[in-house]
């Protein structure tokens, strides 16, 4: 080392001198290089410095964007929640758009499917319907209760008369009289499964909403369904039309509940799609 220190000196200096100096300046080429260091320490520190800088900011930068992705990813999710609603409310507005005041459209029953249930052979319903309401107007009077047919099937025509002659008779506008009869075209009563039904003992509740009071009606709450009738507008019921207590249909076999059933298909069905 201090042969290497050395070489810096002169050439005429002689080995005798050299054993002259003190020790202590013959150790201050040593002393040289520690000051050299210094500069060496601090690039070294500097870098390392920068480096820890560098990786405390990007894990900083790091725990910072998931957040903001957390904070963006509600807004993709609304959108698809958004998309069946607008559909289910497309398809309620084209599963209603035959409807009339609140009513829905019924065909016709063929004259060849009609029976008089009756004592005047002048109400008739449906085969079907006629057997079952016979049977249970017989149940009804062996628990002493007298259920009387009023109106059963209906055509077009009679529909007509009902509707716009007895509207202008009471001076009623077609949304007033929908409210208490169906427009031609669209009452249940053209099915052939539909009847009125009152109360023998009790005569002036026909056709009255006070007809829920009767024995009659009660009967009817209790035992309709054993005999496949049910009642078709009850209270707040979806269609809008008036309280009829009175009013009952037959919905016994396939046809039947096709009839009301599919006309009555308000909210959205899957079903399309599973037929060919």
């Amino acid at each position: 080392m201090n042969k290497a220190g050395f070489s810096g000196e002169p050439q005429h200096s002689s080995a005798a001198s050299g054993d002259d100096i003190p020790a202590a300046l013959r150790d201050t080429p040593d002393a040289k290089p520690k000051v050299r260091l210094q500069p060496l320490v601090l690039l070294t520190g500097g870098v390392l410095a920068f480096v820890l800088l560098a990786i405390s900011s990007g894990f900083l930068f790091f725990i910072i964007s998931p957040k903001k992705t957390a904070t963006s990813q509600p807004s993709p999710t609304i959108s698809p929640t958004q998309t069946p609603t607008s559909d289910s409310s497309a398809t309620t507005q084209t599963n209603n758009s035959d409807t009339v005041l609140g009513h829905l459209p019924y065909a016709e029953a063929p004259e060849s499917e009609l029976t008089v249930v009756s004592a005047n052979g002048r109400i008739r319903m449906r085969k079907a319907a006629a057997e079952k309401f016979q049977e249970m107007a017989k149940a009804a009077r062996r628990a002493g209760v007298i259920l009387v047919p009023i109106s059963g099937f209906r055509s077009v025509k009679e529909q007509e008369q009902l509707f716009f002659g007895v509207g202008a008779q009471r001076n009623q506008t077609p949304a007033q009289r929908a409210a208490l009869s169906a427009p031609p075209g669209h009452s249940e009563h053209h099915t052939g499964y539909a009847v009125d039904v009152g109360d023998g003992s009790v005569p002036a509740t026909n056709l009255q909403a006070n007809f829920d009071n009767t024995k009659a009606y009660q009967w009817l709450q209790a035992n309709a369904a054993r005999f496949s009738f049910e009642m078709s507008f009850p209270k707040d019921n979806a269609q809008g039309v008036s309280y009829e207590p009175w009013h009952w249909r037959f919905v016994g076999d396939r046809d039947s509940l096709e009839t009301f059933y599919k006309a009555q298909n308000l909210k959205p069905s899957p079903t399309p799609q599973s037929t060919p």
